[in-house]
């Protein structure tokens, strides 16, 4: 029975947007798999993590209705290893896939579709919001990379996600720092909170495209699911109590700092290059018309950057991990940043001049 026919990037590239989710080694072998699903003219296909799911479709030949799991990564590859002109089809013979191209002829090991775990659609109220999917790339990037990785406290190996009126809010923290973005919705869903998981949130910024398409998004207590173009994004969301990040961000620093981003930018970067390895720390050495970044190292080997700035203000002396800097600095792109400060024992705060859509607070560090 034929379940595709066409060129190769037809069923190429819905497959490579659901091969990023399948783990190459998992307890369940049909996990593994990619599921296909022909319907007359329809070929849907769908992967799974039992966290998230991922279907999207395309189209093919025939009237015929089948349905298969096939393993994800080997199909994908033998499709990346044809011509871009090949013409391929599939078919199913038995219980084995048989993949041609030209001259070449491969038959895989197939599992039934009856047997593939699907994620059911969660019940309940559910807030409803629609957004453009350069929006949420962007919120995405400005956040993302503040979320703690294999944290203990499982709901910070994630990202908050807040509707709050005809405001989208994202909130990500490894409690040594935190990144908040917001961005206007053009209607007001349902008020909710939700954590999604790390996974779904680096899938999400994998996927989406950076145009004005649209991005509808279906939030319930248990499960968030994302529509756009022809894909669907399906994910158990993270059960637990996130921090009040409006408590952590400060309110009253009387230090102000006006910043070119490139500059700091590349004289952390310097200083960066002989920091302590383990401790990644830099010291903020801030003066009348001043700022010096200082860092050091076992060695004894030591590194002075200085940039001018417009302050006339107290001196402080600050340690923060670099990293921590970097981070942020890499993924703004404003020409200017400004920083607030307050004294050694307190957190920084990056904003972006007239904008406040944008915050980062990083805990300072011993040095």
């Amino acid at each position: 029975m034929l379940l595709f026919k066409g060129p190769r990037d037809q069923l190429l590239f819905p497959l490579q947007s659901v091969c990023g989710i399948v783990e190459k080694r998992h307890t369940l072998p049909i996990l593994s798999n990619v599921l296909m699903e022909k319907d007359g003219e329809k070929l849907t296909l769908l992967a799974t993590d039992i966290e998230i799911q991922i279907t999207t479709k395309t189209s093919t030949l025939g009237s015929d209705k089948a349905g298969i799991t096939v393993g994800a990564r080997k199909l994908q590859d033998i499709l990346r290893s044809l011509p871009e002109t090949a013409e391929v089809s599939l078919a199913l013979d038995e219980k084995r896939l048989q993949l041609k191209a030209g001259k070449s002829r491969f038959n895989l090991q197939t599992l039934p579709a009856e047997d593939f775990p699907r994620m059911t659609t969660a019940e309940g109220q559910a807030s409803r919001l629609s957004i453009t999917q350069k929006q949420m790339k962007r919120l995405l990037a400005l956040v993302q990379y503040s979320m703690a990785q294999q944290d203990i406290r499982y709901y910070l190996n994630g990202l908050l996600l807040v509707a709050k009126g005809k405001e989208l809010r994202m909130v990500a923290t490894d409690g040594h720092r935190l990144a908040y973005a917001a961005e206007t919705l053009a209607d007001a869903p349902a008020p909710i909170e939700v954590i999604l998981p790390r996974k779904t949130i680096l899938e999400l910024s994998r996927q989406l495209a950076d145009n004005d398409d649209p991005l509808e998004v279906t939030l319930t207590s248990t499960q968030a699911r994302f529509s756009f173009g022809n894909i669907e994004l399906v994910s158990k969301l993270i059960d637990g109590k996130f921090p009040d990040y409006e408590r952590v961000i400060p309110q009253h620093h009387s230090k102000l700092i006006k910043l070119s981003r490139d500059a700091l930018l590349h004289s952390l970067l310097r200083a960066a290059i002989l920091t302590n390895e383990k401790f990644r720390g830099v010291r903020l050495v801030l003066a009348e018309g001043s700022l010096k970044i200082i860092s050091s190292n076992a060695e004894q080997e030591e590194a002075q950057e200085e940039i001018e700035i417009d302050y006339n203000g107290d001196a402080l002396d600050v340690g923060f991990n670099v990293t921590y800097l970097l981070d942020v600095l890499n993924n703004v792109n404003n020409e200017t940043i400004e920083l607030h400060l307050a004294d050694a024992n307190s957190s920084a705060l990056f904003v972006l001049p007239g904008n406040e859509t944008f915050k980062y607070v990083v805990m300072p560090m011993r040095i």
